[in-house]
Parts: C-alpha cells; structure tokens; sequence
C-alpha cells in the first residue's frame, strides 16, 4: 500500500474518534484520525464535558464555602476570581488534549490535521489550513464527526450576548442574569454555574417539564431542589425571538397553549435545546449515503450502508453521550477487525451534573407502564442514610424497578450526592442481569452513601433496613 493509504481513517478526533483510533492501533491495524480542530479530543475534551465539569466543580466548592461553611464551624468569606477560574480550567482541558496525543504516538496513530470529508469509495479528502487539500486511501473509512449546537429561529447566536453551550463556557464576566432557553442537561448544568456564581437565572422549556427523558418522579424533585437554590422556570413556554443590544438580550415567548407573550430582560442568553449531528460537507453523496431528516446516518451494528463505510457516536441515533460513542468506537473496530463487537444499548447511563446529581439507566416507569410490564419498585432516601446525612447532603433518593416475575433489574433511577460515581454500580449489574436480591444481599461498607444503593434494592421485596 502506498504511504497515504491505510487499514483504516476515522473522520473526527472526539471520544468516538480517538477511541476508535486508539482502538485499531492496539490491535495491528494502520490507522489514521483526521481532525479539523487544533488540538484532539472533539466537543467533550474542548468545549463540553469538561470544560463544564471544571466549572460546575469550581463553582460548587464557591457557593460551599459560602453559604455552608459556617454551618460544619468554618469561617470563610470567598472572594471570586474568574480569570483564574477559567485558567485552571483551560490547564486541565490542555492536560487532557495532550494525553491524547501521547495515546496516540503510542499506539501509533497518524493525526491528519484538516477538515475531512468523503471522496468516494475509499477515499478521504483532507483540506488542511494551509489551503492544500490531500486524498487518502483506507479500505474502511469510520465517521465519528459528532455533533453541533441546535439552532432556533429568531435567536442568533452571536457568542457575545447569545450564547451557545460552547460560549457560555468563556463568558468574560459573572452575569447578574442569564436566560437559559432549554431545561435539558446541557441547560441546566450551565445554568448551576453561572447562579452559583452570581446570576439570577431563568429557564425557559418548551415542554411542561425539565430534563425530558429521565424519571418523572426525579425531575420534579431536581426541578424543587433547583428552584430551590435560586433558579426559575418558564415552563410551557415557546420563545420567539431574541433581541442582543450592547448591554444585554431582550427575550419574547409565549404560553405554547395559547396567551399573552411576554418579554424577559437578561445579561445573556445561553441557547441550550439540544445538539444535531454533524454530517453537513462530509461528502456522503459521494458514496451513497443519505442522512434522514435530521441528519443522522443509518448504521447496522455501526455498517453504513455504503461498503467500507461505518459511522459511529452522535452522527447515529441514540443518546447523544460520550461513552455511548466510546463503547461504539471499540466495538465498531472490533469488528472491522474480525473480532465480536458488541453494545448493550439498555444499559447506557446518563447523568446531570447539577447539585444534587441525577443518574439513571434502563427503562423509566413511564416506558413499563406503556410496555405493559409488570414491576416491583424499591425507593430509598438520602435523609435516611448515614453519611449522607453526616455530610449535610441527604436531599434526594434511589429507585430500582425490577421485573415483578423474574426480580431482574430493570431500571435504576437516583438523584442525591455523587449519584454520578454511584450508578455505574447497577450498570455492572444490569449487565450480568443482576436481580434487585442480588444487590441486596451484596455486602457495602458502612458509612458510605453507596448504602442507598442497597437499601432501595431491599427495597423491592420490603425489607430495608434503615429508617
């Protein structure tokens, strides 16, 4: 083969990507990642997951030291540096890209810096920023490209007073407001930040609820705990423009039942109502391949349905979550080389870094009730366990659902402190189709939150055994 073509291209540097890249490499394969950007890592390393976990740390141990310090006898009065805030975490992000890069020389990797794109059958053309374009060969070609802010009509994004998720990581001060349009995660958790940091925030939803797709139960109790704390909620409402001037964004919605519109004054807005896949000027026509309407690419175990071609991570349907891409990534290069490659889509987690956490996996009780499957339900409070309470942090519970024949797990539903490190518990033993008796008779040590975990699966059966 010649210098330019290899075993294997992968079109994006992000979790998908980089996996997948790193993947092929430790098992033999010539691989090469093409990424645009300038340094590796794709929306999740750069501009998105942690990025955002730094400053929702930050700001967690700010508003702590703050307002619960005294409480456990410690005087402190904080004082918010924002420069240096946004500095460490511009150095972690750095740390992290970099480790990538070490990755990747040491499973020897080619990093093709450019903009890549389709070039038919075999083919990945690669615009660097010089302006000269280059064609590589590959005989399987991966798509791991990612995904891209939603946009919303009547409200430009300007990164200065309209934000996206991207800009309101690097807002160059503390807002005295800020509009979040978008109950969701990537909303919420950027909205934590900047209340706990200052601002009076309001959030404006679409639908009568927040956080579509987890547990009803808990997204009441996370939006209690939100308002709470400070934050507002527009619920039922559609936005129908917004309006930047020098000093700050005039915002008008109204009622989606029907009513009188209104107008929200605000610092800025942050758009927050979802991603798209990022499949635009990827060349796809070139070997066949349409996306549907909203530009997803269809896969088979990760086969697109031009040969040699796969895609994997946010540019395919499911949810739009790093480690989905990641399992995807391994699995799909797996299989291209002639190994079993294999997800299990009910067992995918997902978690909203606000306080308290949210962390779920498998089936709601809504999705049950409307399969028509009988279950068994164990709940348990954070106000009952030991070290939650202890740490003054008990707000909160855990749910399993079970199987009301077999006692299988089948959902697991938590909102509460460091729910986040917790759930991936449940998700081992969902994977070996633990029954809720096999948790609860699994020995955890004492005091530790973890205990919740437990109690709720004794739960199921009636039997906890803590007030």
């Amino acid at each position: 083969m010649a210098e330019t073509s290899y075993d294997v291209i992968i079109i994006g540097g992000g979790p998908g990507g980089y996996n997948a890249a790193i993947r092929a490499g430790q098992l033999g394969l010539k691989v090469a990642c093409v990424e645009k950007g300038p340094t590796l890592g794709g929306t999740c390393l750069n501009v998105g997951c942690m990025p955002s976990k730094a400053l929702l740390h930050a700001s967690e141990l700010f508003e702590m030291a703050a307002k619960d310090f005294a409480g456990i006898g410690i005087q402190v009065a904080p004082k918010l540096d924002l420069v240096q805030m946004m500095k460490q975490k511009a150095d972690s992000v750095s740390q992290l890209t970099k480790g990538i890069e070490f990755l990747f020389k040491k499973n020897k990797v080619d990093w093709i810096k450019g903009k890549g794109k389709l070039a038919g059958a075999g083919k990945v053309e690669v615009a660097g920023d010089d302006g000269k374009t280059t064609t590589f060969e590959a005989r399987n070609i991966v798509i791991a490209t990612g995904s891209e802010p939603s946009g919303l009509p009547g409200v430009a994004v300007d990164q200065k007073r309209i934000v996206d998720s991207t800009g309101a990581l690097s807002l160059p001060e503390a807002p005295k407001s800020l509009v979040v349009i978008g109950a969701g995660i990537i909303g919420l958790e950027l909205g934590s930040v900047w209340r706990r940091l200052g601002a009076k925030v309001t959030v404006v939803e679409f639908l009568d609820r927040i956080t579509p797709g987890a547990d009803a139960e808990v997204a009441k109790t996370l939006q209690r705990a939100l308002a709470k704390q400070g934050m507002e909620f527009k619920l039922g409402m559609k936005v129908t423009g917004a309006k930047a001037g020098k000093s700050g964004v005039t915002l008008t919605m109204e009622p989606v039942a029907g009513g009188s519109a209104e107008t929200l004054d605000a610092d800025y807005v942050l758009l927050a109502i979802g991603r798209r896949p990022y499949t635009e000027g990827l060349g796809l026509e070139s070997v066949g391949i349409t996306p549907d309407k909203r530009g997803f690419i269809e896969t088979d175990h990760w086969k697109t349905t031009a040969a040699g071609v796969w895609a994997i991570g946010d540019v395919t349907h499911g949810p739009m979550l790093a480690h989905k891409a990641e399992d995807e990534a391994v699995a799909c290069i797996e299989t291209i080389a002639g190994h079993a490659g294999h997800v299990n889509y009910g067992i995918i987690p997902s978690v909203i870094y606000t306080w308290p956490e949210v962390a779920w996996v498998g089936k709601t009780e809504d999705e049950l009730k409307a399969e028509g499957r009988a279950y068994k339900v164990g709940k348990f409070p954070f106000t009952a366990n030991s070290r939650a309470k202890i740490n003054h942090e008990s707000e909160g519970f855990v749910k399993v659902l079970a199987d009301a024949a077999t006692d299988e797990v089948l959902g697991v539903h938590m909102i509460g402190p460091s729910v986040s490190e917790m759930i991936g518990e449940y998700c081992v033993a969902m994977e070996f189709r633990a029954a809720s008796e096999d948790v609860a008779r699994t020995c955890h040590p004492h005091p530790t939150r973890s205990e919740a975990l437990r109690q709720a699966a004794m739960g199921v059966e009636g039997w906890t055994m803590q007030a």
